[in-house]
């Protein structure tokens, strides 16, 4: 049960308001919390979430990430019914056009998402060759790998293979607004009580006999609550400090920065009206539709890619030539795409563990929980995130021993269970990850 407030306190500090912050803030208020979401920027959804992708899709490496994501889609396919409240910027639009996964030798052929998705009875579809040029008209099916960059000397030579099919997901698709959407959460938590404070920033947390207390703030003000969330996406590991929270942690958090460059659809495709969203490792690329006929395309991280750890405060914001080389990957697979040797596009970053698998997760510190390590695979989860964390911070404070005995949380759309231990702080590397954006 939450805890009583005082006048001047509250029962949660929730520190960030991106999608999942302000998700857990939104179901933390339904529960009965007095909740607060405190965020440095001045909007819900301003940070890294303004410049996701937010691809809604159901595959993932593991089983219970499957059924997580599985869980999510329902939120997303009826998303003014999951917010069940009116938003004066309108609500964000699923644009519900499905997702394609090339098979290739570097999925295996997706025997291991097949094996989730069938598990799940999640609706798919095996295309052939000629189905997917039908989708897409004009794409070339030779496969490439190893990606490459631009400068070697052997980029865009094809290795004498081709891309034999792939599996289609409908139940997919991606929100063309995610800074929308976290803004409808955000009046989702305000008409259920819950409070936000932008343009604040965390500078203490301050803990006394190994509880929390509540937070400090730039301007002096000290907040009370005998409950903190960190979800505070790239700068996760820099709150996780303030708190000294690290100190039992197996699997930790760091920013990496991250390019997404936006092509504009060839002559004779309107990719916005008819695209979908692929998913092709062969090329490791990910795209999807946007809006102005636009086509976005970014990394499945290959080893040729940096995989750069910055500053969150101080890194470089401008399109460099990795841009230019996932333009050139996708120019790949379709010939016609236009490149620009100055592209457009956006920089921003992940906040990513070691096995780019989420912490959903108590800490050391009595009442100072973590929704960290989200960036990059899971906007689509958001609302399931905000339940689950809202059932472990229950738990916990109810005398649950999370680390002993971990939480099995119901889903809400699926008669299904998921062991939160997947998502624990103290895990070992989970082998079966993709070890990229794809979780």
């Amino acid at each position: 049960m939450p805890a009583s407030s005082e006048s001047g306190s509250y029962d949660a500090v929730i520190i960030g308001a991106g999608v999942i912050g302000a998700a857990i803030g939104m179901e933390m208020a339904r529960a009965g919390y007095k909740t607060l979401n405190v965020d440095a920027l001045p909007a819900a959804g301003y940070g890294p979430t303004s410049n996701s992708c937010a691809i809604i899709r159901v595959h993932y490496s593991t089983l219970d990430g499957t059924a997580m994501a599985y869980d999510g889609y329902f939120d997303w396919r009826d998303w003014p019914g999951t917010l069940g409240v009116e938003d004066e910027r309108g609500h964000a639009i699923f644009h519900h056009c499905g997702c394609l996964i090339m098979k290739t030798e570097q999925n295996k052929g997706l025997a291991g998402v097949l094996k989730h998705v069938e598990a799940l009875d999640i609706p798919h579809e095996h295309w052939d060759a000629e189905r997917i040029r039908q989708a897409i008209p004009g794409y070339d099916l030779k496969t490439f790998w190893p990606a490459r960059r631009m400068e070697d000397p052997d980029f865009g030579t094809p290795n004498g293979g081709a891309i034999g099919g792939g599996v289609f997901f409908p139940t997919a698709g991606y929100i063309s607004d995610p800074q929308l959407a976290s803004h409808n959460l955000q009046r989702a938590a305000e008409a259920a009580g819950g409070a936000f404070l932008f343009n604040r920033k965390v500078v203490e947390i301050p803990v006394e006999n190994g509880r929390v207390q509540g937070v400090v703030l730039d301007d002096g003000t000290r907040i009370a609550a005998p409950i903190v969330v960190n979800v505070a996406g790239p700068h996760s590991s820099q709150i996780n400090r303030l708190a000294g929270a690290a100190a039992d942690m197996r699997i930790t958090t760091k920013p990496l920065r991250q390019e997404v460059v936006h092509l504009d659809s060839p002559e004779g495709l309107n990719f916005e009206k008819d695209g979908i969203v692929v998913s092709d490792s062969d090329i490791a690329c990910y795209i999807r539709p946007e809006t102005g006929n636009h086509i976005l395309v970014g990394s499945e991280d290959p080893e040729c890619d940096p995989r750069e750890v910055v500053d969150p405060d101080d890194y470089n914001r401008d399109l460099t030539d990795q841009a230019v080389t996932q333009a050139y990957r996708y120019a790949q697979r379709l010939p016609k795409v236009p490149v620009s040797q100055s592209p457009k596009g956006v920089v921003d970053l992940y906040d990513v563990t070691e096995d780019w698998i989420p912490i959903y997760d108590r800490s050391c510190i009595d009442g100072f929980y973590m929704a960290i390590g989200t960036s990059g695979n899971q906007f689509k989860n958001a609302g399931v995130a905000g339940r689950l964390m809202t059932a472990l911070i229950g738990y916990v404070e109810g005398g649950g021993d999370q680390d002993a005995q971990p939480l099995a949380f119901k889903l809400k759309h699926l008669e299904r269970t998921i062991d939160t231990a997947t998502f624990s702080r103290r895990r070992e590397i989970n082998p079966d990850s993709s070890f990229s954006v794809l979780g």
